[in-house]
């Protein structure tokens, strides 16, 4: 189960490839693609560029006029569906960092 503390990035096995407003995301190993409308894209933009899932949900809330519970319950949906699909990888935002001592 994904958090919005989690950060988000594209496996090295999905190619992605912008159309316009639009994208598709195809995972090389299952030869399965998925298709982005403008906000999905949007949304793939930022979850993938920023050091956190909240860091992106905070920037779309400024981006659109949405109710945040909603916007909150779609994009964790969206990245769900690609987290099943194997299009994107979640990890905890502190791995791959130090351990305190």
């Amino acid at each position: 189960m994904l958090t919005f503390k989690d950060r988000a990035a594209a496996p090295a096995h999905v190619l992605v490839r912008l159309l316009d407003q639009e994208s598709v995301l195809l995972n090389l190993e299952t030869e399965q693609y998925f298709g982005l409308d403008e906000t999905g894209t949007r949304m793939w933009q930022l979850v993938t560029a920023s050091p956190n899932i909240d860091a992106a949900y905070q920037e779309l809330l400024t981006e659109y006029d949405v109710q945040p519970e909603l916007l909150r319950e779609n994009l964790t949906e969206l990245l769900g569906h690609l987290v099943e699909h194997g299009l994107l990888q979640v990890s905890p935002a502190d791995a791959g960092k130090p351990a305190a001592v």
